[in-house]
């Protein structure tokens, strides 16, 4: 009978782990995209409405698309993200926000309800806090009150923790007519409050006040390709506790194959 030698058992468990460690590193799939979307339900009475959807990219940009209907017509629409990173504590705001009972939620009444702009969606330039009002930036709905907006940002350009607290984050867009005129003017609400404590002035209320908030639902899952990468990870710990339980038995195998041939020497 043919002698086994030690080196031949190790060589051969060593071919057995390799392999088996291939199957599992070629299950794994590759790192998604995580999408959530946001229904935007009307605010103030305004008669806006809308969904957005936003992806965060494997490059770690963040593609986000909104389409809505019954905006003011031919008026710019300011737009953020709101929130903070890794906290949950915020909601989209209910008429009770109201709280000198003007009949709106003006846009310092909601902010403690929804947080503070983390993004802002303009359609060029910078996307931080800093460009809240940058009116001349933001999508302007046509004349039939419809508003569309998809722009790509850059990694660059999104603050830290936005990608892990997608599911907590809220959408709101800006921009009612409260009067009914097609426009925004200072006889329907006065002037803007918000804005004014920013040290713009001239603003009408009805440009600032928020016409729509959404909050999160995600979309699809690991299933779907729709996901972040926390199942490809665990699978990856899985497929390195693979290699390590075979590792063993590939030692184990040797041990008993080099027992066995000195069994068959003696």
């Amino acid at each position: 009978m043919p002698r086994l030698t030690r080196t031949a058992a190790v060589a051969a468990g060593t071919g057995l782990i390799a392999a088996m460690a291939a199957v599992l590193f070629a299950a794994s799939p590759a790192y998604a995209d995580q999408t959530v979307r946001f229904t935007l339900d009307e605010l103030n009475d305004s008669g806006s409405s809308g969904d957005a959807t936003i992806t965060a990219r494997e490059d770690g940009s963040l593609h986000v698309k909104i389409e809505g209907s019954g905006f003011t017509p031919n008026s710019p629409h300011a737009q953020h993200i709101h929130g903070m990173a890794h906290s949950d504590d915020f909601f989209c705001p209910p008429p009770s926000a109201d709280k000198n009972g003007d009949g709106q939620v003006a846009t310092e009444e909601g902010v403690p309800q929804y947080g503070g702009v983390f993004v802002s969606l303009t359609t060029k330039g910078d996307t931080s806090p800093k460009s809240g009002l940058a009116i001349d930036r933001f999508p302007v709905a046509d004349a039939n009150g419809d508003l569309e907006y998809d722009r790509t940002i850059p990694a660059s350009q999104l603050p830290a923790g936005l990608v892990d607290s997608l599911s907590h984050l809220h959408v709101v867009q800006h921009g009612l007519d409260a009067n009914g005129n097609d426009k925004y003017d200072l006889e329907a609400l006065g002037e803007s409050v918000f804005a004014k404590s920013l040290g713009v002035s001239g603003i009408p209320e009805e440009a600032t006040n928020p016409a729509t908030c959404g909050e999160v639902s995600p979309v699809g899952g690991v299933e779907t390709g729709a996901s972040s990468t926390h199942g490809i990870e665990r699978l990856d710990l899985l497929a390195a506790g693979g290699v390590l339980m075979l590792g063993a038995g590939g030692v184990l195998i040797a041990r008993r194959r080099s027992a066995a041939a000195h069994r068959v020497e003696s």
